[in-house]
């Protein structure tokens, strides 16, 4: 299930308003305004989607902000539950067989545990199992790949983008070197769209693609427990030494309370 992931918006947040702050702390109100260049934005923002446009097909570019939506959003894992789940099904399996499980896993909502464990009770050979959900973790890390790629780019543009924005105003600037009074003002014009440029990359761009990149390490390493459990029931392994195994992938913290519950289970036999 995913929930809105507060981070990411107070994150941008939070560097806008220390950015603000430093500059109305500076040069007041009247020094904020001059932070304002809608040339300079266009400059920057037309680069990005310029450039954007010659490095993806437009069946990709469509995606963009569909991509960064995902930043903003949180997939729960919850590892405790999975293991649990893997230690109730290798029980029932070492009762009732395989195949009693099929209509417990047809009600599962994890699409990938449901296909690994429809596998299983398909009788598919353990190596083939492991290759077919591996190359869905393979296919997974593709897509994922591709799509944050558009952020990457993004955040590659923008400074670079912000620096011919900058040239452009400097070319500008000496034309008008007759005019001493006018080199301060055109200078200072000149800059703001590198610092447009390098602000949309290190605070929007560049960060969410990161952030996106560890969400999907995550959800692969879920995707790996998920393999090591199918095979377990698959296997038949004890539910106790199923248990202990998947717990290996835990934290200190999650292995913890795990020993707790089968602790407070055992008392209550």
């Amino acid at each position: 299930m995913k929930k809105f992931d507060a981070l990411t918006p107070i994150g941008i947040l939070a560097g806008l308003v220390l950015l603000v702050f430093a500059i109305v702390t500076s040069g007041g109100t009247d020094g904020f305004a001059s932070f304002i260049h809608l040339p300079s934005i266009l400059i920057v923002f037309g680069g990005i989607t310029a450039g954007l446009l010659i490095n993806f097909p437009f069946s990709e570019i469509k995606y963009l902000f569909t991509v960064m939506r995902q930043a903003f959003r949180e997939e729960e894992m919850d590892l405790d539950a999975l293991i649990q789940r893997f230690v109730e099904l290798s029980e029932k399996a070492r009762r009732e067989g395989l195949l009693a499980l099929e209509k417990d896993v047809q009600e599962e909502e994890d699409p990938f545990l449901k296909k690994g464990m429809m596998l299983a009770i398909d009788g598919i050979e353990q190596d083939m199992l492991v290759d077919i959900m591996n190359a869905e973790i393979t296919a997974l890390e593709e897509r994922h790949r591709k799509k944050r790629s558009l952020l990457e780019k993004a955040g590659d543009y923008a400074p670079a983008w912000g620096m011919i924005g900058t040239l452009i105003g400097l070319v500008l600037m000496l034309k008008n070197l007759d005019d001493p009074t006018s080199l301060g003002p055109n200078m200072a014009v000149a800059l703001l769209t590198t610092l447009y440029g390098s602000l949309l990359a290190n605070l929007v761009f560049l960060p969410m693609a990161a952030k996106l990149a560890l969400k999907t390490e995550k959800e692969v390493f879920f995707r790996e427990i998920v393999i090591e459990g199918v095979v377990g029931v698959q296997s038949g392994q004890n539910p106790k030494i199923l248990r202990e195994k998947l717990q290996a992938f835990s934290d200190g913290s999650e292995r913890k309370r795990a020993e707790s519950m089968t602790a407070n289970e055992a008392a209550e036999l």
